[in-house]
């Protein structure tokens, strides 16, 4: 919106607005505007959930020294939602449709979280949606998602191959293109990338839900996860970044470094209230949202297997749950005190303090990392 008129249609008229045509410009500032919005409407969201009494309910088998955070408002990752959407809109050009089905897979996503939020609420204890439900809610919204990117593919803005780390030539292709020759074997072509697609994306998204069970852990987990996919976007859609370092080059795809940037500001400026002790909760509403439009801005930019590197405590504490539900189902033992893993070392005895520190540094190391990939191939 700003982009349209401060660029393309006040340019003509005043050279200084040439300014607003640059990336880096209208990243930092989708950054700081999203940070802004959260910050300044904190205070009142928390206020107004308090009035509504929709505070969080915890979990019986939970940590015990989690009681006392039972009645603190959440639902808070609806402003973040609204902080990225509103600073895309403002900063993005919008005529890349790229910038629509990321926006799309947040507010979708951020949808599924806030059913399951309001279902808290009102039936005043810690079960909303169950599992089945959630996930065929997430599986129909990837649906779409890989139609979209399957027009964009048609019309030749969009390629389905997989930039591996470490590895200059080695690019696969999802779509095998004997595949896509005919009629009859695309929806096989379709079926494979849709099922990467589901792995990327619903795991991501579940994968910072998991997370979300200490003061702060997911949306600083989150501040860094951006921060660093913002670069890998803005790589990916520069044409220098990327024959330098000999990565898949996207078309377009640099106008999505603009959403990236305003996920990066929200999550910072939502961090504000919800480092410890907690002012406000995000929710699942705050926790889908935010993974699932990680998950999408991978597949977009062909960074799925980065994406390891980048979420790399997500993926970790998604598989602590994974083994300590198949050991119980299967031999009646537990592999942790208590899953997702950061409920372990709470048993264990660390500071909750502690951990998200130690969690956020882990972050820190496993994001460097996958920047640093980029050069080592």
């Amino acid at each position: 919106m700003f982009y349209w008129l401060l660029y393309e249609q006040l340019y003509p008229l005043l050279s200084p607005m040439r300014v607003f045509q640059y990336l880096t410009v209208r990243i930092a500032l989708a950054s700081l505007t999203a940070m802004f919005l959260c910050m300044v409407l904190g205070p009142f969201l928390i206020r107004k959930l308090r009035q509504l009494q929709i505070g969080q309910y915890i979990r019986e088998e939970g940590p015990k020294s989690h009681q006392k955070k039972a009645g603190t408002p959440t639902m808070g990752g609806v402003l973040v939602v609204i902080a990225i959407v509103v600073s895309t809109l403002l900063w993005a050009n919008l005529t890349n449709p790229i910038v629509w089905i990321a926006l799309f897979s947040l507010v979708a996503y951020g949808s599924i979280g806030f059913y399951d939020d309001y279902m808290k609420v009102t039936h005043r204890r810690n079960l909303g949606l169950s599992s089945r439900k959630k996930f065929a809610l997430q599986c129909l919204i990837a649906l779409v998602i890989c139609a979209a990117l399957m027009v964009l593919h048609s019309q030749g803005a969009y390629n389905a191959r997989v930039n591996v780390p470490f590895f200059k030539q080695l690019r696969p292709d999802l779509l095998i293109h004997s595949l896509t020759d005919n009629w009859y074997t695309y929806p096989l072509a379709f079926a494979l990338v849709y099922v990467f697609l589901l792995f990327v994306v619903v795991g991501a998204s579940n994968g910072v839900n998991l997370t979300d069970g200490l003061d702060g852990l997911a949306i600083g987990l989150m501040v860094i996860a951006a921060g660093a996919m913002t670069a890998l976007t803005y790589i990916s859609g520069n044409a220098d970044w990327s024959r330098y370092l000999d990565i898949e080059r996207v078309p377009n795809v640099g106008e999505l470094t603009v959403f990236c940037g305003a996920m990066t500001g929200a999550s910072l400026g939502f961090l504000w209230y919800n480092a410890h002790p907690a002012e406000v909760f995000m929710g699942d509403v705050g926790a889908l949202s935010l993974g699932g439009s990680l998950g999408v801005v991978a597949v977009l930019i062909k960074q799925e297997i980065l994406l390891l590197f980048v979420g790399g405590v997500f993926v970790i504490e998604t598989l602590s749950v994974i083994i300590q539900v198949a050991s119980f189902k299967t031999t009646g033992k537990r592999v942790f005190k208590m899953s997702p893993i950061h409920h372990h070392f709470e048993a264990l005895g660390w500071q909750e303090s502690k951990i998200i520190a130690r969690f956020w540094i882990v972050g820190i190391i496993l994001a460097l990392t996958a920047l640093t990939t980029l050069k080592i191939r």
